[in-house]
Parts: C-alpha cells; sequence; structure tokens
C-alpha cells in the first residue's frame, strides 16, 4: 500500500494529562508495542514521544507527552512546555486522569479548574479518558463522567483500563470520527520517528525508575556514548552514560559490589534486544554532573 495515498483518514492526536495517568500504557496498548517506557512513578515520560497505529483506511499519528503538573526547575518547566505545544499542532486530543484514587471534593474542583485553565484557547476537540475505571466502584463512574460532562464541552467521555485494554476499542472509533482525509503521515512499518539511540537510552532510564529509589530517577538521565552493530556477529555494543546529579548517589546506583548496575544493565539489554531483534552488549557507565537539571547546555543535548 502506498502511504502517500488520500482517500483514508489520517492525523495527530496528542495524549495529555497529569502526570502517572496511564498516557505511556495507553500509546503502547494502541501501537500493540512498547515505545514508551513506563513504571509506577510519576514523571517518567520527559520527551514527547510519536507512535503510529495504522488501519486499511486510517493511520492515527500519537504523541505520548509529559505529564502536566506546575514546574518550577527548568527541566520540569521544559516537560510542560513540550505537552503544551502539543495541544495546538493535532487534530485532537486524548485528556486522560487517572480516576483509581477518589479525590477529595475541594481538590477535584482543583484539579478541574487547572484543566479549564490548560484548555484555554485549545481549537482541537477533547476526549476526555478516565482510566483504570477497572479499579473504581462502579456506582461512582457515572456520575463522575457526568461531572467532567459539566465541565467542558468535550467530544466524548469514554472510560477505560490502559493497563487491561478494556475499553480502549472505542477510542480509535471516536478519533476517526474527528480526522481529516489526507495521506498517511509515515510509511507503515514505521511505528515510531524515535531513533533507535534515543529509545535505548529510555530504557535504560525505565529501569532506573524501577529498580532504584524515589529520589535517584529524577535526579538521573542516560546519553549513549557509542552505538555499533557488528552485522557479522549479528550484535550491538551499546555504551551508555547514566548521569547523576550528587556523588552521593552514584553509590546507591552502583551498590555494593557493583550489583544494582549490573541489575539494571540485565533488565536494560533484555529490552533492547527485543527492541533492536539481536543480541546486545550494554556496557553502562555512572558520573555525576553536578545540578544537571539546570544546565540548559545539558538539557539541549538531552533534545530539550
Amino acid at each position: 500500500m502506498n502511504f502517500l495515498e488520500e482517500d483514508i483518514q489520517s492525523g495527530m492526536v496528542a495524549i495529555v494529562g497529569p502526570p502517572n495517568a496511564g498516557k505511556s500504557t495507553l500509546m503502547n496498548h494502541l501501537l500493540g508495542q512498547k515505545i514508551s517506557i513506563v513504571s509506577q512513578k510519576p514523571q517518567t515520560t520527559r520527551n514527547r514521544i510519536l507512535g503510529v497505529v495504522n488501519g486499511d483506511k486510517y493511520q492515527i499519528v500519537f504523541l505520548d507527552t509529559p505529564g502536566l503538573h506546575k514546574a518550577r526547575q527548568p527541566l520540569n518547566r521544559e516537560m510542560v512546555r513540550i505537552a503544551m505545544d502539543s495541544l495546538n499542532e493535532v487534530d485532537a486530543i486524548l485528556y486522560m486522569i487517572d480516576v483509581s484514587l477518589p479525590l477529595p471534593p475541594k481538590v477535584e474542583k482543583e484539579k478541574q479548574q487547572e484543566f479549564v485553565e490548560q484548555m484555554k484557547g485549545v481549537v482541537a476537540p477533547v476526549i476526555l479518558i478516565l482510566n483504570k475505571v477497572d479499579l473504581l466502584e462502579k456506582e461512582k463512574l457515572l456520575p463522575m463522567m457526568q461531572r467532567y460532562h459539566d465541565l467542558y464541552p468535550f467530544h466524548g467521555v469514554l472510560p477505560l483500563s490502559a493497563l487491561t485494554g478494556e475499553g480502549t476499542e472505542p477510542v480509535v472509533e471516536e478519533l476517526l470520527i474527528l480526522l481529516p482525509k489526507g495521506p498517511r503521515y509515515f510509511p507503515e512499518d514505521i511505528p515510531t520517528d524515535a531513533s533507535e539511540r534515543f529509545l535505548v537510552a529510555e530504557i535504560v532510564r525505565e529501569k532506573l525508575f524501577i529498580l532504584t529509589g524515589q529520589e535517584i530517577p529524577y535526579s538521573s538521565a542516560v546519553t549513549i556514548e557509542s552505538f555499533k552493530e557488528d552485522k557479522k556477529k549479528q550484535m550491538t555494543t551499546i555504551h551508555a552514560t547514566i548521569v547523576l546529579e550528587r556523588k552521593s548517589q552514584k553509590g546507591i546506583v552502583i551498590g555494593k559490589g557493583g550489583k544494582k548496575l549490573k541489575s539494571i544493565g540485565i533488565a536494560a539489554r533484555k529490552d533492547i534486544e527485543k527492541l533492536l531483534g539481536q543480541k546486545v552488549l550494554l556496557k553502562l557507565w555512572v558520573k555525576v554532573r553536578k545540578n544537571w537539571a539546570t544546565d540548559e547546555q545539558f538539557l539541549k543535548e538531552l533534545g530539550f
């Protein structure tokens, strides 16, 4: 099929919402493969990740964005800017919230007001996604849907579970009502525009989120120093550096006898091999770059 054909529905859709709402999990489920990294900690996603879903008569380009929150540090401000900029570049928006943890009325009202502020000036139609409804008492779902329906002129309000996939099919159905006709943005065999180097760095960072304590993930970044493929041996050798803000964090990441760093490397290597479809030799290094999260030059190097 020629990806430049004109008789399909084709468009871009931003997935936005607060941190830890399940945005990356939803995009991975819709793609049928893992592109965005996920963890149970908030603000796992830092960059905008693009994922492409193809059907016989449509192509939907999803933009998984960093969580919307009140940001203070330059890194966090850039994350929020990336997410907000996406709202003006797309044909439709999925605004996603986690409904599994009921909020006190005052807090819920504050969150709703934040949403109204975020949507000011937005032209694209918005579908509200109520995620983790499998963890919500059923009698609370309809009143919650009504409260949000009264809040904003949503195109639709869809309850689902991004983790189990329950209720995700109507997402594509609703989006196809909104998307214009036009050519495919990407060939059908390209699931993302992200480079392999970027995805590898993200996989290593994901393992830091999963395998280290509360402080380390937010104080760490990952850079790829070298990426060499040996076609004869069908092996890729990757050197990656974990960058930390303080010396005290280095010992935590390396662990006693190097055990923590080894476990991070083993977990990352398995996922990288799935991504690349071949054996991987992954070498991890740890270095300290004081206050890197406020270093605008380094943030540019990371793609912000």
